[in-house]
């Protein structure tokens, strides 16, 4: 993890092994530090400005809107724990993606909305989720986020980072006053907060070694532990065709539903997405010879299977899970089992 001193001797996150960089612009960067502060996986955020062309811009200088700088957060992170498409979802639930240069009571070009990828999955998984708000309705005007390259970071000065806990009382008259919160409420839901990302989750957790041994079968075990693999048509779920959704059999976390799942003809469960985006970690598995995606669950940290590009479509992928990480719950026993906010996905069936 790199160190950092003031403005001017260090302006960046710099990536050590294993960690990846993410950069949004979401208005005034007050706002956009905490929700990924409060996020499991990432290690370290700053604030500063970039996409510019004048080197080395103070506040002053970005405020004036001429040095072509917009305002952002610069975000270290761990794939293994929170996955790019984590930090996306929090992107738009934070911002108004549908106003040009101005976020809420901020006007000007430093306001505008952008999405700066490092490398080309990012700019994928970008547009990809771009697309997805855009046909999910939530809005009845087109989005004019920016997704770019990104370029040269310059951090903010001191008192700018993390001003959140420096001056709480200034903060939340901003994030009041600005119209902000009450936006990302009214079109999230009130429990939501931008503040507060991914409530959803917290209460499902991975239990010791030992609780676990008693609780899952060897064969559960052995795949969600030791990443072993079950066998083709020989296990519980390749084949159930109920409605309901699917679970992880470590900590309970909503994982898949039935309303996704298809006959892959492989012999395991697949299905064409997650219910829960924020429930998946996707990373490199090299154990063959060709490269592969693992799938993992993030608060169990559940080995689940693998991800492929072959699925049908709308998402042309292919979640191949193995029945053994999995657990069953019937659309008539959600409501009882705490899953009641899933009902939806099975009304009119």
């Amino acid at each position: 993890m790199a160190l950092f001193g003031n403005k001017g001797i260090e302006d960046t996150l710099t990536p050590s092994a294993g960690l990846e960089k993410a950069t949004f612009a979401g208005g005034c960067f007050w706002c956009m530090q905490p929700p990924y502060d409060k996020l499991k996986g990432v290690v370290s955020t700053k604030v500063g400005y970039t996409g510019g062309q004048k080197k080395n811009p103070n506040y002053e200088e970005v405020s004036s809107g001429t040095t072509g700088h917009a305002e952002a957060v610069e975000i270290l992170y761990d794939p293994a724990q929170t996955g790019y498409e984590e930090l996306l979802d929090i992107f738009w639930q934070s911002i108004d993606p549908t106003t040009l240069n101005r976020q809420f009571a901020d006007n000007g070009t430093q306001y505008r909305t952008v999405i700066f990828y490092h490398n080309e999955e990012q700019k994928r998984l970008a547009l990809a989720s771009k697309e997805a708000l855009e046909k999910s309705g939530k809005f009845s005007k087109p989005i004019v986020t920016e997704i770019v390259p990104a370029s040269e970071f310059y951090l903010a000065e001191d008192y700018h980072q993390k001003y959140y806990e420096k001056s709480p009382v200034r903060y939340n008259l901003y994030k009041i006053g600005s119209g902000r919160d009450a936006f990302i409420k009214k079109l999230w839901g009130e429990t939501k907060s931008i503040d507060e990302p991914k409530q959803k989750g917290q209460k499902y957790t991975k239990p010791p070694k030992e609780e676990l041994k008693k609780k899952l079968t060897p064969l559960q075990y052995e795949v969600t532990q030791e990443e072993a693999t079950e066998k083709a048509f020989n296990n519980e779920y390749w084949d159930n065709h109920r409605d309901g959704i699917y679970v992880d059999v470590v900590s309970g976390e909503p994982l898949f539903s039935s309303a996704d799942k298809f006959d892959s003809g492989t012999g395991w469960p697949s299905f064409m997405r997650p219910i829960e985006k924020s429930n998946i970690v996707k990373r490199k598995d090299r154990r063959l010879l060709s490269e592969r995606t693992e799938v993992r669950s993030k608060h169990g940290d559940s080995h689940l299977g693998h991800l492929f590009d072959d699925g049908p479509k709308p998402t042309g992928l292919r979640y191949c899970l193995n029945s053994a990480s999995l657990r069953f719950v019937p659309k008539e026993d959600l409501e009882k089992e705490g899953y009641g906010e899933y009902k939806k996905l099975f009304e009119g069936n």
